[in-house]
């Protein structure tokens, strides 16, 4: 696919180290669904999904919202950039000793990778696990902060979905599959690394398949959760429960640890 082109965000400059909301809620997707965890949410990407439910963290935002208590409902607002310390406080006023998981999501964490390292290096001594949940495309960004995360959830995006921020809007474009190779290889040294793969109807057998393979040949000891859209922004439609067995059925004879998992944050509608 070509050199990176994820660039980091100017941290330090206007608008960096831009954080959307800090929360305590319940992890919505992945092999962890259902855990207990405090979000700290990052501002600004540059990919565009189709089936996007978050794209008000698209763009670093002046404010940052903060609920008041765990399951309070309730909300105040401080300016970014936000300093360390008042994260760390934000989450001790959350009970973060009591949730299993710090995650750390966006819009996309690593194009700030050292507001995400002082954040993780500030909220890992508080108890729970830091859990990184990124695009999967920022190499260099994940080498500098891997020794301050525990468990790294990437995406593996497809081009029948998704496309970067000044790509053509039709046409062809580069897959992501290479850059998305790179940064299994560095995030295979961590504790633990989930691939989260989108099924659309979109969603083709060869760029599935290919996804399959690199995964299996890279780190198949990573755990895939193949998770049929949420029908949301430009996608109408989700894949039929005959689709998502065979796609199981079908990778599970190249990995060990294949899961289908919808999200069930919509059904209840936390966030």
């Amino acid at each position: 696919m070509g050199k990176e082109r994820t660039p980091p965000l100017d941290e330090g400059a206007d608008g960096a180290a831009s954080h959307i909301e800090i929360f305590s809620s319940i992890q919505g997707e992945g092999p962890e669904v259902g855990a207990a965890t405090l979000f700290v949410r990052f501002g600004g990407c540059d990919l565009r999904c189709r089936w996007c439910d978050s794209s008000h963290t698209w763009k670093s935002v002046a404010d940052c919202r903060i609920e008041t208590a765990r399951n309070s409902g309730q909300w105040r607002t401080r300016s970014n950039p936000l300093p360390v310390e008042e994260i760390a406080a934000a989450a001790r006023s959350l009970d973060v000793e009591n949730h299993r998981f710090v995650s750390l999501t966006g819009g996309e964490p690593l194009l700030q990778p050292a507001a995400v390292r002082a954040v993780a290096e500030a909220l890992r001594g508080l108890g729970p696990a830091i859990y990184l949940e990124t695009h999967g495309l920022a190499s260099e960004a994940l080498e500098g902060i891997l020794g301050s995360i525990d468990v790294i959830s990437m995406d593996w995006k497809l081009t029948s979905d998704v496309r970067r921020v000044g790509d053509p809007p039709r046409g062809a474009v580069a897959d992501f599959h290479d850059a998305h190779e790179r940064f299994l290889e560095i995030a295979k040294r961590a504790k633990r690394v989930v691939v989260k793969l989108v099924i659309t109807p979109q969603s083709g057998d060869r760029e599935i398949d290919e996804v399959v393979a690199r995964i299996a040949r890279v780190h198949g000891g990573a755990t895939l959760v193949l998770q049929p859209v949420t029908p949301c922004g430009g996608t109408r439609e989700r894949p039929g429960a005959e689709r998502m067995l065979v796609l199981c059925e079908r990778a599970g004879r190249r990995l060990a640890d294949v899961r289908v998992i919808p999200q069930t944050h919509p059904i209840y509608g936390v966030r």
